[in-house]
């Protein structure tokens, strides 16, 4: 093989793309990473992630493509503290349909500060001989012609040079540019669709009260598109150090506040359950308020242009941008590098005529099931679509409400629906005949009457004692 077709360059050196780069690197291909920020040296935050200071997760789906794209990483991510939270087992949730039971585990996530996840990613992959990394380098162009990209022009210091590739893969997340360097080889504007909730996001760090700093449950307060409170929601996410990251949710004409005060305020009065803001009143607040309004749902359908150059895949954010409230961003993109990786060696290699295209088509379908989870609760937002729900979201949603509901007091229901959630499984899950079943039947055991926390997690959290009643863990 030519020196060309053993090298690749990835644009992006977030987690999408340094994913991508382990992943090519694994196939026998020299990597580099072309990066526009600094990378920081520890789990500290950079300019070119500002989405950092709000609740992320991996969810077990995207873990264990971590894993077998980065044997060790989730030893290594246990090492710097985090923990792993079994699903519903060690998860208090109120759903539009209510509490949910903490049924035993099926799936589980990784939940942690952003900074620390890329930091430890990025260790693991800059340890390895073939992968070279350029931060503080910005990407120009792409070269090539129509028929085939051959590498990627870049700028680092005033000074541009080209990087000559086998493979370019574009991972530069929502501010990709990758449709307009391809129509600047002459090829067409691809397809795309965006689904805007218009949700609002603000987070802060708190440390925990010192009793719940180890092993306490998340907690969430799902937002409901319908009654007087729409999109008003809350994450509780218990990371690493006894900290607690907590994200609070609103809709386009009722914002969550950027204020201390307001902050807790809103955690206790806003939401459709206090139990957050009444958690936030023993823990101590370690940082301001950060806000966001980069929530919508952005897909651009690649896969369906009718041609495609040799050379050049899209992944990540770039081809997918996914509302953050999801938690699927981060799953999304390991899944995909692995898919990219199995592509390669499927098909004998960099340099394979119809790769890139194989490639871009394998990518598309790890996206799929996130994608569907997403738009399908976003676009019942008021302005989500400029033409509203179509009759087929409409006719998955009132199927999906009834799991969902069915989910709150049925033990089998409820891991199903999680095993999906957590990308473990795909969502046609949902149709097997036994779900159809069980979604016409309902609920096996009456509603829950309040927050499903157990006498000793309060205590060591500091609430006022008395256990709701139903909230015992466990049952099927």
């Amino acid at each position: 093989m030519s020196e060309v077709k053993t090298t690749a360059v990835v644009l992006g050196g977030s987690l999408a793309g340094m994913l991508a780069a382990r992943a090519l690197a694994a196939t026998g291909a020299r990597v580099t990473v072309v990066e526009r920020d600094a990378l920081p040296a520890g789990p500290e935050p950079r300019k070119g992630l500002p989405q950092a200071r709000h609740v992320h997760q991996l969810w077990s789906g995207g873990a264990r493509a971590l894993e077998e794209l980065l044997p060790g990483a989730r030893d290594a991510l246990s090492a710097a503290g985090v923990r792993q939270v079994p699903m519903t087992t060690d998860m208090v949730a109120l759903s539009a349909h209510g509490w949910y039971r903490r049924w035993p585990e099926s799936a589980f996530m990784l939940p942690a500060g952003r900074d620390l996840l890329d930091w430890v990613v990025r260790d693991l992959v800059r340890a390895d001989g073939a992968i070279e990394v350029l931060d503080r380098t910005e990407v120009v162009a792409l070269t090539g012609t129509g028929r085939a990209v051959t590498g990627a022009r870049v700028r680092s210091g005033g000074a541009e040079r080209t990087l000559d590739a086998g493979l370019v893969v574009d991972a530069t997340g929502r501010g990709s540019r990758a449709a307009h360097w391809l129509a600047g080889l002459g090829l067409p504007d691809p397809e795309r669709r965006e689904v805007d909730s218009g949700l609002t996001y603000a987070s802060r760090l708190f440390r925990a009260p010192e009793g719940a700093r180890d092993g306490f449950p998340v907690v969430n307060i799902e937002p409901d598109q319908r009654g007087s409170r729409i999109g008003r929601g809350g994450v509780l996410l218990p990371v690493e150090d006894g900290r607690w990251l907590v994200t609070l949710i609103g809709a386009r004409s009722d914002e969550p506040p950027s204020t201390g005060p307001e902050f807790l305020r809103y955690a206790g009065e806003e939401l459709r359950h206090p139990l957050i803001g009444e958690l936030l009143g023993h823990a101590e607040p370690l940082t301001d308020v950060t806000v966001t309004r980069t929530t919508a749902n952005r897909r651009v359908f690649y896969e369906r242009l009718s041609e495609w150059p040799e050379g050049f895949v899209v992944l990540g954010d770039a081809l997918c941008a996914l509302n953050p409230v999801y938690g699927h961003g981060m799953s999304v993109a390991a899944r995909s590098a692995l898919a990219l990786r199995d592509t390669v060696l499927r098909r004998g290699g960099l340099g394979t005529p119809g790769l890139a295209r194989q490639a871009q088509r394998a990518v598309g379908r790890t996206v799929r099931t996130a994608w569907d989870l997403a738009i399908g609760a976003d676009v019942f937002y008021p302005g989500a679509t400029p033409a509203g729900p179509t009759v087929r979201d409409r006719l998955v949603a009132g199927y999906v409400g009834r799991l969902l509901l069915t989910a709150t007091g049925n033990g089998r229901v409820a891991r199903r629906v999680t095993d999906v959630t957590s990308l473990e499984t795909g969502a046609q899950a949902l149709l097997a005949p036994r779900m159809l079943l069980a979604a016409a039947v309902g609920p096996l055991r009456p509603p829950l009457s309040g927050p499903p926390l157990t006498a000793e997690e309060r205590k060591a959290a500091g609430l006022v004692q008395g256990l709701p009643s139903g909230s015992r863990r466990g049952g099927s």
